[in-house]
């Protein structure tokens, strides 16, 4: 394997079983990996965690699943993130991932270490015609504070109930534009590893 090849974990801020946004991310890993990246997708369903709460975290310390996130985010040159919008903001789900995986599993962990210098792309799909872009917004204001660097091109996909399939995305514009987003996130993380 080159050393070359950049790790890209992909998952979805949505925890519904058929969500949109699992079925995109589950499209942009295989055009990550048609790109040249290894990615590792992730359902967040996969691991349930409490409420960020300081006082869990002081009494018991980070739950295990939070302990697992923060391999995988460490180990990852990059992220692609489908998030859904919920209310004009992210989801819950998503919020509460980064909440937990920002902090420390020890002292002497350096602050933010599986956030910082990593790329972020980001997406959503949603029946409505804005398409989740309001939540993109929010998630753009976020990811840079941890010290992620998001690529400047974003694309949410409206009317995702014809559009976004379990055999693909349907909408040629969508598709090329979420493709271009997937090599150009290949192509960052790879120029940050060298």
């Amino acid at each position: 394997m080159s050393q070359q090849q950049p790790r890209i974990l992909v998952f979805a801020g949505s925890l519904r079983k058929e969500s949109f946004n699992k079925k995109l991310a589950k499209h942009a890993a295989a055009m990550l990996t048609d790109a040249g990246a290894e990615v590792t997708h992730i359902d967040l369903a996969d691991y349930p965690m409490p409420i960020y709460d300081g006082d869990i975290e002081a009494s018991e310390g980070l739950p295990e699943n939070a302990k697992k996130l923060k391999a995988m985010f460490n180990e990852a040159d990059g992220f692609l993130i489908a998030s859904p919008e919920y209310n004009s903001s992210i989801s819950g789900a998503l919020k509460n991932t980064i909440d937990w995986v920002s902090r420390k599993a020890s002292p002497d962990e350096p602050g933010l270490r599986d956030f910082t210098g990593k790329v972020a792309a980001i997406v959503a799909a949603s029946p409505g015609a804005l398409s989740g872009l309001r939540g993109l917004y929010h998630l753009r204001e976020i990811l840079p504070n941890i010290n992620v660097v998001v690529l400047p091109n974003m694309r949410a996909v409206s009317a995702a109930n014809d559009n976004i399939t379990d055999a693909g995305i349907a909408d040629d514009g969508a598709r090329k534009a979420v493709e271009n987003i997937a090599k150009r996130l290949v192509e960052v993380a790879r120029a940050l590893k060298t």
